[in-house]
């Protein structure tokens, strides 16, 4: 620019008309507020703008941690009342020697342990309930339809729930002379049902799952075997996932999930508070067995295990023979033999898995396994991957004929050993507990939460699997 038109550009008109025009000073502030606005749109979009310019890996990692229920959503079926609510209200008939109204109360967990006063700290016994072994089904089915990735829309669905309760209908007919085909007739109905909805024929049954609340063989009666029902080999159940309280190892079907302990914690509080407890406990004896025999079993193990632990010298072993209710709902005798024991002895139950093995754990006692099958391979998405960190294996075979003495090995335990061991025991208890907070807890994962994970993971595993192989 030249010196002219420099003058010029300060000369009192221009000065005068660029400063002092009303028109001008208009412009000019709407051109500053226009600039302030875009600034402050552009920021608060520039996440977002950022994120669809990442990668498609980047932004699903994103949306994946911003997403509670990122693993899949469940449809729960309502089925007719005659596969679930019929049952609980017709509790007298379940069994066919004693009411099961009690056992069915409050959603399954059974009546409250109010006996146990003084037996668990104080503020923790509306936690503690006297849960029956078999009542698993109820248990679940209320959980899960307060589950905050259930699902009313069943095309988002990753998982669809059968709501059967398959082990409350045959439990009123596996004995007295009932046939086999009352033990098959629910379940028959039940596949005829759930085969007529649309999105069973989306997988043939694939991603569809079921709790059982008994054990494997209760269910898979075969030959010329009368006992049970023939529901697992139906041809309508053979894709469908089942979590079941005691597995077939070789069938992959079944998922083995931790039989119902009597606590039901309330919040993540409960839950550690429990946990500080049995740390703390101090303990008198090293080990202790409770159970029944059972006579009609030649050479019955728990009979020698009874009978080992009253001779054992020294009060080292706690003795408990149920007899009649003496085990049952009402009497705090098992809880506090485990709470004072180090290890406790878990021989095979009516089959190879023992719900004693959960009720010695939750009490922070060491379990001594005298066959594999009680845990090991049993359920592996909830207990250590490691046995030795949690447990003590003996075969039942060296106890009999007196190779291995159960006091003998356990005594070499060092006492840093033992705490290490049930440090891992304690760690482990909210993997096999159920909450009765209806949504679940806070943070901390119970055994219905580890349940769930584990179908959504077995499933997109097994989607992706058939993705890949059709394209």
């Amino acid at each position: 620019m030249d010196s002219k038109n420099n003058l010029n550009a300060f000369s009192p008109n221009v000065f005068f008309t660029r400063y002092y025009y009303p028109s001008y000073w208009i412009l000019i502030l709407t051109i500053i507020f226009l600039q302030i606005y875009l600034i402050f749109t552009t920021t608060s979009c520039s996440a977002p703008l950022s994120l669809a310019a990442a990668s498609d890996g980047h932004q699903s990692s994103i949306t994946v941690a911003e997403d509670p229920c990122s693993s899949g959503r469940v449809f729960v079926y309502d089925l007719p009342p005659i596969f679930n609510k019929d049952l609980l209200q017709n509790c007298e008939s379940l069994d066919p020697w004693t009411s099961r109204c009690d056992d069915v109360s409050n959603g399954g967990f059974g009546r409250q342990a109010t006996e146990l006063n003084g037996v668990v700290p104080d503020g923790l016994t509306p936690a503690w309930f006297w849960s029956e072994q078999y009542m698993l089904e109820p248990i679940i089915h209320n959980r899960i339809l307060n589950y905050k990735c259930r699902t009313l829309d069943p095309e988002s669905a990753t998982a669809f729930y059968i709501p059967f309760y398959a082990g409350l209908s045959i439990g009123r007919f596996l004995w007295l002379n009932y046939t086999t085909s009352d033990r098959d007739r629910d379940s028959e109905k039940l596949i005829k049902w759930v085969q007529n909805q649309p999105y069973w024929n989306r997988s043939n049954g694939g991603d569809h799952f079921i709790t059982l609340g008994r054990l494997t063989w209760d269910f898979k009666r075969w030959g010329n075997n009368q006992w049970g029902s023939s529901f697992a080999y139906m041809q309508g159940m053979k894709n469908v996932t089942r979590l079941i309280v005691e597995r077939e190892p070789s069938d992959p079907l079944d998922i083995g999930v931790p039989f119902p302990t009597g606590f039901h914690p309330r919040s993540d509080a409960d839950v550690l508070n429990w946990q500080s407890f049995v740390r703390e406990r101090n303990r008198t004896n090293l080990f202790c067995f409770a159970g029944g025999t059972r006579h009609e079993i030649r050479n019955d193990f728990r009979a020698f295990l009874l009978s080992y632990c009253a001779n054992e010298s020294g009060g080292s072993c706690r003795a408990v023979k149920c007899t009649g209710n003496r085990c049952a709902s009402g009497d705090s005798v098992v809880l506090e033999t485990f709470l004072d024991s180090d290890f406790c002895l878990q021989p095979k139950g009516d089959s190879y898995s023992r719900k004693s093995v959960f009720d010695c754990m939750l009490a922070g006692s060491i379990p001594v396994i005298f066959w594999e099958r009680t845990a090991y391979g049993q359920y592996e998405w909830f207990l250590p991957g490691e046995p030795g960190s949690y447990s003590v294996f003996i075969d039942n075979k060296g106890v009999r004929n007196g190779s291995a003495s159960i006091k003998g090995v356990l005594e070499k335990f060092s006492r840093e050993k033992v705490r290490m061991m049930r440090e891992k025991v304690i760690e482990t208890i909210p993997k096999i507990v159920y909450a009765s907070a209806p949504e679940g807890l806070q943070s901390i994962e119970d055994a219905f939460d580890i349940a769930i994970n584990g179908i959504f993971e077995r499933f997109n595993r097994r989607h992706k699997s058939v993705s890949k192989t059709g394209s």
